[in-house]
């Protein structure tokens, strides 16, 4: 039995023709009906060269267990994570390597209710299937049934339900789908909206879908990334500017400047928000940049609470505490009414509604970012990444307030703080330092940290 590397924390991942290719996809979605006992399952795929093939394979492999397969078409991650639970479905599976290099597909997957999977929760034993590959066809094959079109109607207008359209004010938006996926869905998002009589103006960059990617992987993380989007926005005269990674599960904000907006100024944007409307409710944040987050949620009545990094521990958090919204700073951003997912097309909307009642962006966040000045991440390629952290702790550990281990090491320091986490797919170290009020204290935060790392 030869070990799948392509199964990772909570996703499927790998390169092609090495760690994934069609034979491999049909094993681990044969896995995945039996493991989950399903009889229908949700199926979308991003734009990727290779991700029509593959979810081929994975449609043959579901309906060869007998399962029926509701196929979305091109779609984004999101797409299947509310088709799932719209139909009723056993779970769902969508074929995308999100931000990943162009030689690596994957898959990402849900449970029935949209419920994360990962190891604890099936992930292990679709794994274990997978790799015995013992399957037989079932006697009863399953059948491939087309609902895109309804599918996207439906999910239009539960997107376009998390904004009161009439508070809207005419705005021009740029919107940076990078030839990922995003560009049709933004497309009937926006035709949906004009029929309400919201008055939006879109220009559009890099719209239209495809695979080969010629302004390269879409991912506005990556600061080389942004100023396509930067320089657009200002050329447009736009209010403000969005762009999506492949699978548009992830949005990113740039002000009427051109200014990039850092993913945990957004996430206490949208948790105050959210607050306003349900006082008192939880909000779900990452470990890696909390202060901000956290000064606002208890100014506005509301509950923090922190887990684990990724989107597998947030959902799980999110239904645990029953939060109405959660957020992670690498602009994953989750919402209880939308069946506890994270979703790309929700916080632009949400955004356009905040600018509409309170004015520019660049304002919303100015006070905020002077507040807690952040790094933002800072990766480091290291030898032996957990001696260095060793290192970092022995030489911080005596002056720290408080140590949180929960997810890497968050070192509380007085007036600034840092996080500290080892990558679990490569030798990279990541570092956030944050401040209160002092952004010269961050920039020595991250020197001082930087120095033991190095050693």
């Amino acid at each position: 039995m030869t070990p799948l590397t392509c199964f990772k924390a909570y996703d499927i991942r790998g390169r092609l023709g090495i760690d994934l290719d069609e034979n491999i996809a049909y094993r681990i979605a044969a896995a995945f009906a039996v493991a989950l006992e399903a009889k229908t399952v949700v199926l979308g795929r991003d734009v990727r060269g290779s991700s029509e093939e593959l979810a081929k394979s994975v449609a043959q492999g579901l309906t060869d267990q007998g399962c029926d397969v509701l196929d979305l078409g091109l779609s984004g991650t999101e797409e299947m994570y509310f088709a799932t639970t719209h139909f009723g479905a056993d779970g769902g599976i969508c074929v995308t390597a999100s931000h990943n290099p162009m030689d690596y597909n994957g898959m990402k997957m849900v449970r029935a209710g949209s419920a994360p999977l990962d190891s604890a929760s099936g992930l292990a034993l679709i794994k274990e299937l997978a790799e015995a590959n013992t399957f037989e066809k079932s006697a009863t094959l399953g059948n491939i049934r087309n609902v895109a079109e309804k599918a996207t109607a439906a999910y239009v207008e539960r997107i376009c339900q998390f904004v009161d359209v009439s508070a809207l004010k005419p705005l021009k938006i740029l919107v940076n789908a990078g030839h990922g996926t995003a560009g049709p869905t933004f497309d009937a998002i926006a035709e949906r909206l004009a029929k309400l009589g919201a008055p939006l103006v879109f220009e559009r960059l890099f719209h239209e879908p495809d695979g080969t990617f010629p302004q390269g992987i879409p991912n506005p993380l990556l600061t080389e990334n942004r100023p396509a989007t930067a320089e657009a926005v200002r050329a447009s005269g736009a209010d403000f500017g969005v762009a999506w990674d492949g699978d548009f599960d992830r949005c990113f904000f740039f002000d009427h400047t051109g200014a990039f907006i850092d993913g945990e100024y957004v996430v206490g944007l949208l948790a105050e928000a959210f607050l306003a409307k349900d006082p008192g409710a939880t909000i779900i944040h990452d470990p890696r940049i909390i202060w901000n987050t956290q000064d606002l949620v208890a100014k506005a009545g509301g509950q923090a609470v922190q887990t684990r990094t990724g989107h597998a521990f947030i959902k799980q958090a999110m239904r645990d505490e029953n939060a109405v919204y959660g957020g992670e700073m690498s602009a994953h951003h989750y919402f209880r009414d939308f069946v506890y997912c994270d979703s790309g097309m929700i916080p632009w909307l949400l955004v356009a509604e905040l600018v509409s009642r309170h004015g520019p962006l660049a304002d919303l966040v100015a006070h905020r970012k002077a507040a807690f000045p952040s790094s933002g991440e800072i990766n480091f390629t290291l030898d032996d990444p957990k001696a260095a952290i060793a290192r970092v702790r022995a030489a911080f550990e005596p002056e720290a307030l408080s140590i949180d281990e929960k997810d890497g090491l968050g070192f509380d320091m007085g007036e600034w703080r840092f996080n500290l986490r080892s990558s679990n797919t490569e030798p990279v170290v990541r570092l956030n330092v944050e401040a209160r009020g002092d952004a010269e204290l961050v920039l020595q935060g991250v020197e001082r940290v930087k120095r033991v790392l190095l050693g």
